[in-house]
């Protein structure tokens, strides 16, 4: 279909219905001519778009005073009608909150979901890191964790991790005390509340209370053990939200840390369809539905009435900042690294080894070989398999060894390799990408030779120990690959991995002699 023609050139939404009248999309303009006219005059949309104009069965549209109005009807329209074609903001992943209870003498504990009364903190994506704030906050503070306050003291009451309020040994302002300061170490104020305990330590001293400045010493040092953990190396004054994104296959895979006054406090993933303008869409929806920080540090540039209405929403100024240089960049950078690491760590390596070792496609299946022996007797090798990055044990394999005595590697070598790829010859099944061995040149020109034979063309080569240096056949240097950059580091995962295969099955036999 054609636009109509009657679309006005002022600000508004745009609503793209399906044959059946059902919502598909909703979208905001500064201009509604010019921005519906450009999904059917431009050809290259992203593979969603073309999708979604395909359907397009009836325009309509909204006119508003101003774009900012725009962007808040768009997002009251997608959170009513929940449209096909508008991205699902949901959490790629479900995690876990502290939480102060409201109660007479408030308990700390996790919580999945924000459905009872009280102060939430988080949700924090490292259950580990979860476990350690609330471990130090729990103990540090002594507050209570039972579900319902017992007749008698438990066993945190008699070690002392707990304030005991059921047998009455802390009065409620005390208490309440406690759970203020607990709360500002879990919003990210740990020091200044280490101050306050330092002050308050130096004045017990002074009056000869030495357990209870004891006590402020101990509660002093494990905060300050929490927030070198939780801070990222950067005081603010204010709130920042720090986002980037990677775009792949045409999926958007997005992060955002945010940042409370210098510390890092939670982190979120998104991920849903590439579409047009869809940063700005996530902008809208996210913070309708969260309150915007003082800063906002994005990846690229977005439209003025962005800002205004984050500043709608936050009822004052928000500065967003695409940064350049310096600290805010450095910080773009970490987020994008998490996300590589999330959701594109085994990519990653797959690619920098190809490179490394001059390959015409990425080395998907890659099978390494090992020998073990214990002074040449109980000869076996192993073999392990690792598909895209991760470890196949379907296809692992072990072999005793048959026609060498005594301590020879590179004889074992070449047998485990010509029995496991004479096999795949005479089953008709497909080669690994790359094969390697542990050892040096003398087990990489047995493998070659073994593989020679067979008249079986793959690419092989050989990780040394100790220096972890890499051979290829034809070249008496290892490659210039040091041995913490990615690609080795990836071989030495896949060898020690072998290593043990082979260690284990090695103790088995031995073990089994034993007992025979």
């Amino acid at each position: 279909m054609k636009p109509p023609a009657s679309l006005p050139g002022a600000p508004g939404c745009y609503l793209f219905r399906g044959e059946d009248g059902t919502l598909l999309y909703v979208g905001k303009a500064k201009d509604l001519k010019k921005r519906v006219s450009s999904y059917f005059q431009k050809r290259d949309h992203d593979g969603k778009t073309r999708i979604l104009v395909s359907l397009i069965a009836d325009i309509d549209y909204i006119v508003t005073g101003n774009e900012v109005e725009a962007l808040i009807l768009e997002n009251s329209l997608i959170k009513t009608h929940q449209p096909r074609f508008n991205i699902d903001l949901k959490d790629a992943k479900q995690y876990a909150y502290i939480h102060l209870t409201d109660e007479q003498y408030p308990r700390i504990c996790i919580a999945r979901r924000m459905a009872e009364k009280g102060s939430y903190f988080g949700p924090f994506t490292s259950a580990a890191e979860r476990d350690h704030v609330l471990s130090v906050v729990k103990k540090t503070f002594r507050l209570r964790s039972c579900r319902k306050l017992p007749r008698r003291g438990c066993l945190r009451a008699s070690l002392g991790t707990c304030s005991a309020p059921c047998q009455g040994k802390i009065e409620r302002e005390d208490y309440d005390s406690l759970v203020r300061q607990a709360s500002y170490v879990l919003k990210g104020n740990t020091p200044e509340i280490i101050r306050s305990l330092k002050i308050e330590m130096d004045e017990r001293s002074r009056a000869h209370d030495y357990e209870r400045a004891l006590q402020l010493r101990d509660q002093v040092q494990a905060l300050e053990h929490l927030s070198g953990r939780q801070d990222i190396a950067r005081k603010r004054d204010t709130d920042e939200d720090i986002i980037n994104f990677l775009v792949h296959e045409n999926r958007v895979y997005l992060m955002l840390f945010n940042i409370h006054m210098g510390t890092l406090v939670n982190k979120k993933e998104f991920i849903f369809d590439e579409g047009e303008d869809f940063l700005e869409e996530f902008l809208v929806q996210y913070y309708s539905e969260h309150n915007p920080p003082g800063d906002l540090i994005l990846p690229v540039e977005t439209g003025a009435d962005i800002q205004e209405f984050l500043a709608v929403r936050r009822g004052k100024k928000v500065t967003v900042t695409v940064p350049r240089i310096g600290a805010k960049r450095r910080l773009l950078s970490l987020v994008k690294t998490n996300i590589e690491i999330a959701h594109f760590g085994d990519l990653i390596k797959l690619e920098e080894l190809m490179e490394k070792l001059a390959l015409d496609a990425l080395p998907r299946v890659i099978e390494c070989f090992d020998i073990s022996h214990l002074a040449g007797t109980e000869v076996v090798g192993s073999m392990v398999q690792f598909r895209d990055g991760r470890p196949d044990k379907r296809n692992y394999r072990r072999f005793r060894i048959k026609t060498v005595e005594g301590i020879d590697d590179p004889a074992a070598i070449a047998e485990v390799v010509s029995r496991r790829y004479r096999r795949l010859v005479r089953e008709g099944s497909e080669f690994p990408d790359l094969v390697m061995v542990d050892g040096g040149r003398t087990q990489l020109q047995a493998a070659v030779s073994a593989l020679r034979d067979l008249n079986c063309i793959i690419p092989v080569i050989a990780l040394a120990k100790r220096e972890e240096q890499i051979f290829i056949a034809g070249s008496a240097h290892p490659l210039p690959v040091a041995k913490q950059e990615k690609a080795s580091l990836y071989l030495q995962e896949i060898r020690d991995e072998a290593h043990r295969f082979a260690i284990t099955y090695h103790r088995l036999l031995r073990k089994k002699k034993a007992m025979a």
